[in-house]
């Protein structure tokens, strides 16, 4: 990957990162942070992508997840630290839970639900995103995109199958 190709695919895909970024963590300048992050592992790590293995967009989402969760890892760890610092000078510390807080179990959620959306192929991620996320009906992105409702209905169907085999590998639930 050349200076031109990263270029050109930050031309192509930060606003998606920085999307993707914004709904994981909530906080835009984190985002931002997080998205220049993922540029900068994307430079040092050119070497190992492999345009056989995975699409350039794929590969980049992945990295953008490892970020976010990178992230929330040392934005954790300061709010433990600084709850350990108030304790100690005898302020009122607030509790930090052991386990994972429900914002954190939803910022995980949403982020392997993105990752599995973006290991979709690009028709079924449509169907996915317009009919499930936006509420589209079947009949009216039919008439948007075009395409035979029974068809939409076969994508959503393999696309669902195949978000279930990602999130869910050993067949738990």
């Amino acid at each position: 990957m050349s200076d031109l190709d990263l270029a050109e695919a930050h031309r192509l895909h930060a606003g998606e990162l920085l999307g993707f970024a914004v709904n994981a963590l909530r906080d835009r300048g984190a985002a931002e942070e997080c998205v220049q992050d993922t540029f900068t592992r994307a430079w040092q790590a050119r070497a190992t992508y492999d345009a056989t293995r995975a699409s350039l967009r794929t590969w980049l989402f992945a990295i953008a997840r490892n970020a976010v969760v990178d992230h929330l890892r040392v934005r954790e760890r300061r709010q433990r630290r600084a709850a350990a610092a108030a304790d100690q000078v005898g302020l009122e510390a607030r509790v930090v839970p052991l386990h994972r807080s429900p914002e954190s179990a939803a910022v995980e959620d949403r982020l392997e639900l993105a990752w599995a959306l973006a290991q979709l192929s690009p028709a079924h991620r449509r169907v996915v995103v317009a009919v499930r996320l936006e509420g589209l009906t079947y009949d009216a992105l039919s008439a948007r995109d075009g395409v035979p409702v029974a068809t939409l209905r076969t994508r959503m169907y393999h696309a669902l199958r195949a978000l279930r085999a990602l999130l869910d590998p050993e067949g738990e639930s």
